[in-house]
């Protein structure tokens, strides 16, 4: 019975790792006491490259996960025996944590799927795993110094060949984001962007700018937030805005497909080497989500502008008006706002990760008071490019005389909307009598697409209301120049069949 108790033991003590640093001593050597003297004025300290531990290897789109050949500050040979193309943009990538001392298995990726988007580009990855495979607060204390390590070379790169700073972009991820930041601050001049995948919270969910990533960076800093969950400064992934824009793929705090069967299944069939994954999983998407906005580019996520992931999950949200909306990732438009725009999105459990999204406002008739909690419906899009059955929703609220705002969303591309069915599940076999269903009545839906920004009215197929039965048939509704159509025909039938109604009623 070792697998289950002592898995779980060692998942538990993993995360607890990450969330508390397994230490409360935060000193990793006196090195650190040197950082505080480069925040003057003084420049002497960026052309001594003697302090440098940190390794710039220089990687190719052949060999993405070989460090065959470094860039080293101080030395320029390097850059040509490198073949560094000094005509085109350098992706400078920076990793985080590390419990094995080795490099993880999204560097190689990361690399790989940046040259498929721009094949002449240079891609650097910082080599800090000495630092990085410490003590969690000891790590998180040394991402200064790597930072000074970073910034060192950019400057040193800029200098030595005139490199243009819009042209560096620095991805870190969780303690890398920090880095990252850190890097930007000490820098002569702003780098173009900085992209933060799940920058690490612990130690740093209070801590001031000059510690962490922030806006004041680089000229542009977007983040995704894929690991929140938990109390501040607790939570693996840090919780705060920390960028110009600031996206929560699924609320920020789980990411789909991260469930415990899914990764005890892993662990099943790969071995322990992934039990890890437990803890990482949700934090570790942020790097994939990135990846998929590079290889995927036919099919972009979007990410909208939301006070609260509350409101977004009731499909609030969708507005594009006034740069609401923005793509993901490596697209995104860098659009530069004195506060932190705090996006939300919905993805898949997969890549490609994109899903649509649509707002349904539906108003509840009855002629009798009814009132449910969590109930379940699956819902059905029909459209002109496909269709879309069963979409699973839990109501958390259906009561009469109420409208109820939703967030649904599919990952087809069903086109123009044309019909939506609605249907109302039975909870068990034997809790509701079939002769006696409650009933709810129906006259409109109101749909919004955050992908086509189209607002659309469907109206019940058939008469003036559709009829939602829990256990019964769905609830069909019709884009509103289609029901429309069918009112008037039917009108027009029973005006042949037995005359006018008004006439009836005042003879």
């Amino acid at each position: 019975m070792w697998k289950l108790g002592n898995f779980g033991l060692i998942t538990w003590i993993y995360f607890a790792c990450i969330s508390s640093g397994c230490s409360t001593t935060i000193e990793p050597t006196s090195e650190s006491t040197t950082f505080d003297n480069i925040m003057d004025n003084s420049t002497e300290w960026m052309m001594d490259f003697s302090d440098i531990e940190s390794k710039f290897s220089f990687r190719t789109s052949e060999e993405p996960e070989d460090d065959l050949c470094y860039i080293v500050p101080g030395q320029p040979q390097t850059i040509k025996e490198c073949n560094f193309n000094m005509e085109t943009q350098t992706f400078i990538v920076i990793h985080g944590w590390t419990v094995t001392g080795m490099f993880e298995s999204w560097v190689p990726k990361l690399v790989t799927a940046l040259y498929e988007r721009e094949p002449t580009a240079n891609v650097i990855v910082v080599d800090w795993l000495t630092r990085a495979q410490q003590h969690y607060p000891t790590s998180a204390a040394y991402t200064k110094l790597v930072g000074k390590d970073v910034a060192k070379f950019v400057n040193w790169l800029q200098a030595e060949i005139e490199y243009p700073w819009e042209k560096l972009h620095l991805l870190g991820y969780s303690l890398g984001a920090h880095v990252a930041g850190i890097a930007g601050l000490l820098t002569k001049h702003k780098v173009n962007r900085i992209t933060g995948l799940d920058p690490a919270g612990p130690s740093f969910e209070y801590a001031d700018t000059q510690s962490t990533l922030s806006p004041d960076d680089a000229l542009f800093v977007d983040v995704l937030h894929t690991n929140t969950r938990g109390s501040p400064d607790r939570s693996i992934g840090i919780q705060r805005p920390v960028g110009h824009i600031d996206v929560y793929p699924n609320g920020g705090t789980f990411q789909p497909g991260c469930n415990f069967q899914n990764t005890m299944l892993m662990v099943a069939t790969t071995g322990l080497r992934n039990m890890d994954q437990i803890v990482k999983c949700s934090h570790e998407r942020s790097v994939h989500l990135f990846i998929d906005s590079l290889v995927n580019m036919e099919q972009q996520s979007m990410a909208y502008h939301c006070s609260s992931k509350e409101s977004f999950n009731k499909g609030m949200c969708l507005s594009c008006r006034k740069n609401r909306c923005n793509k993901v990732g490596y697209a995104v438009n860098k659009i530069r706002t004195r506060r932190s725009t705090k996006m939300y999105m919905k993805t898949r459990d997969m890549m490609p990760y994109k899903v649509f999204h649509y707002q349904v406002k539906v108003h509840f008739f009855g002629k009798t008071k009814l009132s449910y909690t969590d109930q379940p419906m699956k819902i059905s899009l029909y459209g002109t490019d496909n269709e879309k059955e069963n979409i699973p929703y839990v109501m958390p609220a259906l009561n009469t005389n109420t409208t109820v705002s939703f967030l649904l969303t599919t990952d087809e591309d069903i086109g123009d909307l044309l019909m939506v069915k609605l249907l109302w599940e039975k909870d068990t076999l034997i809790s509701w009598p079939w002769w006696n269903p409650d009933t709810f009545h129906i006259r409109k839906l109101r749909i919004k697409s955050g992908e086509k920004q189209s607002k659309l009215i469907f109206s019940a197929k058939e008469g003036e209301f559709s009829y939602l039965a829990r256990g019964g048939d769905a609830a069909v509704f019709v884009k509103e120049k289609e029901a429309q159509s069918s009112r008037k025909n039917q009108r027009l039938h029973k005006l042949k069949m037995h005359g006018s109604s008004f006439k009836q009623s005042t003879e």
